[in-house]
């Protein structure tokens, strides 16, 4: 598709942020400036030759993401899908829980035809030298590419996939990876190469899926409640106790290695899981996934990262069907 409306919808976040020195990139104050502002900061958006919209979703530091406002950032963006005279969306987001972000709407929904390409900044709108407008230009260049569809991050020249991409630094610009799978894509010169071979898709039945999903959400149901514990040596089972005590309904563990537990820890989530709770494992290795051996106490992450394992598991307790990753 070669025409139609770019949508900007602003969340806040660094990109957003305010700082009361130009070389001060790490005490500033997130979600100060508005969306319209940031498109207008940018003159070389009104270049592109496309019309843009901006749209201000949420005004937050993403560290404080919480469930409202991934309601109402899904369903507007699955409006915006359904929107014939809208071509692409763009998402700015802080970094810290852009991730996990993505992964949402990753799971909730139907952009198989259009992309919803998020992206951030590491250092504030003051910044001498800020990167956010280099971001969203780069953003742009994704969204307006012909046959670029799916939820996409594209942070410091390079483009993400919502499963794969994580935060790995905590102030460098080049904050984000894909691990061992890599980009897959880079933007050059206001261009958009995709890596070799890859083929931008969604995997049969998703569609369905993420309506399923997305209809949970819309509905108002309760998001249910999943926390994320880590295992550690030393580690004991006071806080599985206490969760399972408490009406938790689901952990994710960012368990050791190839999925190993502390044995005290193992013990209070069996304790937690015959007392109903659902138990998922991930790992706490940056790279990898676990290999889930036969006879596991406990059901795998599906190689997601605890935090994107955690919202699988909130959507899967809500009753909607995992989507394929």
């Amino acid at each position: 598709m070669d025409s139609g409306t770019v949508v900007i919808l602003g969340t806040g976040g660094t990109i957003a942020g305010t700082a009361g020195s130009a070389h001060d990139h790490i005490g500033y104050s997130a979600a100060q400036v508005g969306v319209q502002a940031l498109v207008q900061g940018v003159a070389s958006l009104a270049d592109a030759g496309v019309p843009l919209v901006g749209e201000q979703v949420a005004q937050i530091d993403s560290k404080d993401m919480d469930f409202a406002v991934w309601q109402a950032l899904a369903l507007r963006c699955q409006q915006l899908l359904d929107d014939a005279q809208v071509r692409a969306i763009v998402i700015t987001h802080g970094t810290d829980t852009l991730e996990e972000t993505a992964w949402l709407l990753h799971c909730v929904l139907d952009a198989a035809r259009k992309p919803v390409v998020l992206t951030c900044a590491m250092r504030p709108a003051t910044a001498l030298v800020p990167d956010g407008p280099q971001n969203l230009l780069d953003a742009m260049a994704v969204a307006t590419t012909p046959g670029a569809c799916g939820v996409l991050v594209v942070c410091a020249g390079e483009v993400h996939g919502a499963r794969q991409v994580q935060k790995i630094h905590p102030y460098r610009l080049h904050a984000f990876s894909s691990g061992e799978s890599g980009p897959l894509g880079w933007v050059e010169a206001g261009h958009l190469r995709w890596a070799d071979n890859f083929m931008p898709n969604q995997p049969p039945g998703h569609a369905s899926k993420a309506q399923a999903a997305l209809e949970k959400i819309a509905s108002g149901a309760p998001w249910p409640r999943v926390e994320v514990l880590l295992s550690y040596a030393g580690a004991s089972g006071t806080t599985v106790d206490a969760l399972a005590q408490s009406g938790v309904q689901g952990l994710v563990i960012a368990a050791t290695g190839n999925g190993t537990l502390h044995h005290t820890l193992h013990a209070a989530l069996l304790r937690a899981q015959a007392a109903g709770v659902v138990v998922w494992v991930a790992t706490r290795c940056p790279l990898g996934q676990v290999l889930e051996q036969p006879g596991s106490a406990f059901a795998s992450a599906q190689g997601l990262s605890p935090v994107k394992a955690r919202i699988s598991l909130m959507l899967a307790l809500m009753g909607a069907a995992p989507v394929s990753v």
